[in-house]
């Protein structure tokens, strides 16, 4: 990729997060049967952030949920002939609650009704929702965030990427062209 721009640095992600846990919180009149949960693999340091925020607002941090989402992809097929499975960690039951998706780009919308579908397999919530670092447009599902950090009107050359501190050693979205081979 080559970077074009950069779209957010690090006291902007801060922003938007705290944003973020404000407007959860508001939304869902508090804490009750709230619980956070962070798609693989960007979605859970961000859910983790989120969930550290609404603690110091509130006083009381939200269950925090890891989702992998690899064997509900509809580009299965596609993808390396051993994908890569990071695991998924739900310290409680997700019948009767209110789950709060997060992750790092909506594009799609695929990657959503893919974690969507794996928390069916769990239970049955009382709603989801979902909030997302950058909405960058293109959906081909109808899907839409909750909660954004930033909408970045893209093109389908694009690529945006949100990197984590906690992933890639920094806190940046930067903005590229997909590299065109010849």
């Amino acid at each position: 990729m080559k970077e074009k721009a950069v779209l957010m640095d690090e006291s902007m992600i801060d922003r938007a997060l705290s944003r973020i846990a404000h407007e959860i919180l508001e939304r869902n009149k508090g804490l009750d049967k709230l619980y956070l949960v962070g798609i693989q693999r960007r979605g859970v340091p961000l859910a983790e952030r989120i969930a550290d925020k609404i603690e110091a607002i509130e006083g009381h941090r939200p269950p925090v949920g890891i989702l992998d989402i690899t064997f509900y992809r509809d580009d299965l097929s596609m993808l390396a002939e051993h994908p890569v499975v990071n695991g998924t960690d739900m310290p409680f039951s997700v019948n009767d609650v209110k789950i709060v998706l997060v992750d790092d780009v909506l594009y799609t919308g695929r990657t959503c009704r893919a974690a969507i579908e794996a928390i069916f397999d769990l239970g049955r919530p009382q709603m989801i929702q979902l909030a997302i670092m950058i909405d960058r447009g293109h959906r081909e599902l109808p899907i839409r965030a909750d909660y954004i950090g930033k909408n970045v009107p893209t093109s389908r050359s694009e690529i945006v990427h949100v990197r984590i501190k906690e992933q890639d050693g920094l806190d940046h979205v930067v903005l590229g062209d997909l590299e065109q081979e010849d």
